[in-house]
């Protein structure tokens, strides 16, 4: 399969981000073409992103993903403005796109009630992201059921395009998620998020004693629902406890909870410890990385071999629709 998806430099990545996708990125790795964008035209929707931070974000994020495990002998690793045949492709599908479409698309209504300014890039963000897909005539895209509108709206440009210009793009088909959703250690009813402040995420690069403080507060009893055994605070402790220790420890904890004869306090100790040992190495890669200093010469090259399959799909659509 060719496989297509992005991330925005919009800060470090956290454990919901690693559990949540980037683990299945690298998987998927195995055996199929991928091509991992750092979509930073997608960032500049975001009013608090600032040029600055947005010029280190990108390095950072690409050496995040590396020491992740995404290997850029394997896939395509580049930044989105070094290939800018993503913006006029993007130009090309917005006009078979229908603006009703566009109205209907649940994140740009939740986002525009958050925003006292609603920029446009964040109304025509679908058609970029399909332009992002589209132009490497990806067949799948790893997605999380937040973003089946968007892909499922890829899916119907594609077809609209075919049908008046000619056969060119493949209907992306999603890959859905099986990675674990991982929720906010302050607040267990939102799902881990840079968005919501520093408290309710717990960076991979993040210093052990503030990775300690954050596990030590985190909410544990917020009273039952009929039918829970837990609640959302501890029920989120044991998932993560589950994704980096061994599964007997595991289980032992589970029975100590239903004898209710678990300290949270053992609980979160040992959290804390087995997160340590699983961050490790993708700490130990991610400083190796930054000594070597080769992060723009491996996005470079990233972006080279992007372009080259950019180029042959965007001569084809300028041709179809009578540009050249």
């Amino acid at each position: 399969m060719r496989i297509f998806s992005g991330i925005q430099p919009t800060g470090v990545l956290h454990l919901g981000n690693y559990f949540g996708a980037i683990k299945q990125w690298v998987d998927l790795q195995k055996g199929n073409e991928c091509i991992y964008c750092i979509v930073d035209y997608h960032a500049l929707t975001n009013e608090d992103m600032v040029p600055e931070e947005m010029r280190q974000a990108r390095e950072s994020l690409a050496m995040d993903l590396l020491a992740c495990g995404i290997d850029p002998n394997k896939s395509i690793l580049f930044v989105q403005s070094d290939v800018p045949e993503h913006t006029e492709l993007c130009w090309i599908l917005g006009c078979v796109t229908s603006f009703g479409d566009l109205t209907r698309m649940t994140q740009f209504k939740q986002k525009a009630k958050e925003q006292e300014f609603v920029n446009a890039g964040l109304f025509y963000y679908p058609v970029l992201q399909a332009a992002d897909i589209l132009l490497y005539l990806a067949d799948h895209v790893p997605v999380g059921e937040d973003q089946l509108q968007h892909l499922e709206l890829s899916r119907r440009i594609a077809r609209r395009f075919n049908y008046r210009f000619g056969e060119l793009f493949p209907e992306p088909q999603p890959i859905l998620s099986k990675g674990a959703r991982i929720m906010s250690l302050a607040d267990p009813t939102r799902k881990m998020s840079k968005s919501y402040g520093p408290e309710h995420y717990i960076g991979l690069m993040e210093a052990e004693d503030s990775i300690y403080r954050k596990v030590r507060s985190a909410v544990t009893d917020m009273g039952l629902q009929p039918g829970q055994d837990m609640s959302p605070g501890v029920a989120n402790l044991f998932l993560l406890l589950e994704l980096v220790a061994p599964a007997d420890l595991v289980e032992d904890f589970r029975v100590r909870h239903k004898a209710g004869k678990l300290l949270y306090k053992d609980l979160k100790e040992t959290l804390f410890k087995y997160l340590v040992e699983f961050l490790s190495p993708i700490r130990e890669r991610r400083r190796e990385l930054e000594a070597r200093g080769e992060i723009k010469e491996i996005l470079a090259a990233g972006a080279a071999k992007a372009r080259k399959i950019a180029r042959e799909v965007i001569r084809e659509a300028r041709e179809r629709v009578g540009l050249s």
